[in-house]
């Protein structure tokens, strides 16, 4: 295999050729490494992979040797990936959330989704360059720019990458790895998806464990899959969510169906979607007739469209900078002690001192965060908290669904992201195409809570009906 023939690989596929003996997970990370070397440079490329796995070949080589004992974990036996720089690994790797303050943090175990990725025999092969503090630090930061890793460019040409997860979706839409996770509070799963021609997964707030995540607000953040097709999505989805007992959002989740089962080509057929027609009318005309030509892939494969009007939040939210404070300074209270940061104030004052390197783009967001008094009992946030659930949930996405009997509503690009990720709910992204000069455009479903399997479903057939998604030359 060569960085060639490894292009545009899936799991399954992958997996074919290591059943065959055709080639070997040891051979599959050589692989892809070269694949880095030529594709992800700092000049060129897309400069979205920060640092390798010192371990990867050293795992590969024991799931080899399971292979040949015949004692496969799964579908993710000895399929590399990669993963975002906010998630904890307790291995040669740091986590860093792409700040230069942290960058010599390494966690002192695995996240919760890191560990069930192992214990499922993938291969980390490596962490992606993001949005720096998953693009909660600064208004004039650019997508995908980290002060540690510098700029990830799109792999499709000088198109937007879309944030936070900039590097996971340029690095799986370059072939660089087979699957990803990425992570969002609100579009940072879907924005880089729709922007690289990928499929993204935000799940409901729950499915995923996020312990061991450097995070943004609780009520929002979530990881999930960033793949190139449907099925990889929910093969890697079905390995990554589930309950844990040291987080209460997955406590109440409902059992865990196999989402493999949802991937149905006529999976559309008899599905009611809602079309959000207030989002067509910001689209510039070429994408505005992408969007139409879907509508008519959807009504090809029998899906019903009924127009419907999503309730826009045009409110001003203090969730997200109470929630940072709280719970970044409740993250940096377990680094290690040499670290020059263990509170907010602490990252504010040394990036202040260390403003030629860490301060390109400045920090009002996070200064802005630091005025909170990082209780969660201050009135603004508690009536924006509630004011956020009702307008999304009551008054928004489940009136709009229950009203108009919807499977889910559909959304151009990532249009649609805030009022999903307020309440909660989760979305998927596809391909929808491209327009003349090159630059990928998606489409977003979005359902109910837990309603993974019904976008999984949706997406599928889609999927399956205009295959869109094509290489970056």
């Amino acid at each position: 295999m060569n960085i060639f023939t490894i292009k545009e690989m899936t799991i399954t596929s992958l997996q074919a050729e290591l059943a065959s003996e055709n080639t070997t997970s040891v051979e599959l990370v050589q692989t892809y490494l070269e694949r880095i070397s030529v594709a992800d440079s700092n000049d060129d490329g897309t400069n979205s992979v920060l640092e390798i796995n010192p371990d990867a070949l050293f795992i590969a080589e024991q799931m080899d040797k399971e292979r040949r004992e015949e004692k496969l974990r799964g579908p993710l036996h000895g399929i590399p990936i990669l993963i975002k720089d906010n998630i904890d690994t307790a291995d040669g790797m740091h986590t860093s959330a792409g700040t230069i303050v942290l960058a010599d943090n390494f966690a002192k175990q695995d996240a919760f989704i890191v560990r069930k990725l192992r214990e499922a025999g993938a291969i980390i092969l490596g962490k992606v360059n993001m949005t720096e503090w998953a693009n909660f630090m600064s208004e004039p930061m650019p997508n995908g720019f980290s002060g540690r890793g510098g700029q990830v460019r799109n792999p499709y040409g000088s198109f937007d990458v879309g944030g936070s997860s900039s590097g996971t979706g340029a690095a799986i839409a370059n072939n660089l790895a087979v699957v990803g996770i990425g992570t969002e509070t609100s579009g940072s799963i879907l924005s880089p998806s729709s922007n690289n021609s990928l499929v993204g997964i935000k799940p409901t707030v729950g499915l995923l464990s996020r312990n061991g995540i450097i995070p943004i607000a609780h009520s929002q953040d979530t990881a999930g899959p960033m793949t190139r097709t449907v099925q990889d999505a929910a093969t890697l989805l079905q390995v990554v969510a589930g309950r844990d007992e040291a987080d209460p959002a997955t406590l109440s989740a409902p059992p865990l169906p196999d989402y493999t089962e949802f991937l149905e080509k006529d999976g559309l057929n008899g599905k009611r979607l809602g079309i959000d027609a207030q989002t067509l009318n910001n689209l510039a005309p070429e994408k505005r007739e992408l969007m139409e030509k879907a509508f008519t892939a959807l009504r090809e494969q029998g899906a019903e469209l009924i127009e419907v009007k999503v309730p826009e939040i045009t409110r001003e939210s203090s969730v997200l900078y109470h929630e940072f404070k709280h719970g970044v300074n409740r993250y940096l209270r377990t680094v290690a002690a040499h670290l020059p940061a263990h509170t907010l104030k602490e990252v504010i004052d040394w990036n202040r001192i260390n403003t030629d390197t860490a301060l390109l783009h400045g920090q009002d967001i996070l200064e802005a965060a630091e005025k909170t008094d990082g209780t969660l009992k201050q009135t603004d946030y508690l009536q924006d908290r509630l004011a956020d659930i009702r307008e999304s949930r009551t008054e928004g996405l489940d009136q709009v669904m229950i009203d108009a009997e919807l499977d889910a509503i559909i959304f151009p690009s990532y249009y649609g992201c805030d009022i999903a990720a307020k309440a909660g709910y989760p979305s998927i992204t596809v391909p929808a195409g491209y327009t003349e000069a090159g630059e990928p455009f998606g489409i977003t479903f979005t359902a109910g809570a837990f309603e993974e399997s019904t976008l999984i479903e949706i997406g599928y057939s889609y999927e399956c009906a205009t295959q869109h998604r094509k290489a970056p030359n």
